[in-house]
């Protein structure tokens, strides 16, 4: 090999480095992903039967050869969260109407069925005029629907005033992929669709707020279904828990 080929192997050796470089290199913003779009590797369910990797996607389905009359959750164990923000997108099918998310800050826990959870929800509903709302599973139950912002004061009480930008009819379609984008700090709890705010909760009431707790994507019991998410990425604003 002349010295005019070496160089060239290196030339070709040193682009191949960048480029791997570039590949592995941190996002910019600080978001990391925690779906390796191949694997379940790093989530865990109890009943691990309706869920899998289907085009590079997390797929949960409820068929009629595969029914439920309980939820499901499927939880990533990396640890509790605290302040964080965390982007995905998510589409969930049906004929019928349903309903569907992923928990926050929350915890599982066995009440009248085993391995339920508890907490902060971001909750869709398919054929409601908001679709989406910040929800308190076995807490509170609405805490801000799409197009609120509302504040839970030391004793409990709720103040909620509108978001003008986020009201009337949505650009959104849950049967469609689509990103959320949730930011957790403190009490404040923000969530995007799509770029736009659409909801916040400051919750000041030290009876009902959670500051931790587990990640975890939800099939709810209901009618046949496909619940998707993907392109999962984490950003920990603080050491958020435990790693």
């Amino acid at each position: 090999m002349d010295a005019r080929q070496v160089a060239a192997v290196t030339m070709i050796l040193i682009a191949v480095s960048v480029g791997i470089a570039d590949t592995n290199a941190a996002d910019p913003d600080g978001f990391k992903p925690i779906f390796d779009g191949e694997s379940l590797d790093d989530w865990q369910a109890a009943d691990m039967s309706f869920w899998s990797v289907e085009d590079g996607a997390i797929t949960a389905k409820i068929t009629a050869e595969h029914p439920t009359e309980r939820n499901h959750y499927l939880v990533w164990q990396g640890g509790k969260l605290g302040d964080f923000e965390l982007k995905l997108k998510h589409r969930i099918v049906s004929s019928e109407t349903v309903n569907g998310g992923f928990q926050f800050r929350s915890e599982i826990f066995d009440g009248d069925i085993p391995d339920d959870c508890r907490g902060y929800q971001v909750d869709n509903n398919t054929n409601t005029p908001w679709l989406v709302r910040l929800y308190d599973e076995f807490g509170r139950h609405d805490l801000a629907l799409r197009g609120q912002k509302t504040m839970f004061n030391s004793d409990g009480t709720k103040e909620t005033t509108p978001i003008p930008d986020a009201e009337g009819d949505p650009w959104f379609k849950l049967e469609d992929w689509h990103e959320y984008h949730l930011i957790c700090k403190g009490p404040n709890l923000i969530l995007y669709v799509d770029g736009r705010f659409v909801a916040e909760v400051i919750d000041n009431d030290p009876e009902q707020q959670d500051f931790s707790g587990i990640l975890a994507l939800q099939l709810h019991s209901g009618p046949p279904m496909t619940v998707q998410f993907k392109d999962i990425q984490l950003k920990r604003l603080d050491d958020g828990g435990e790693e």
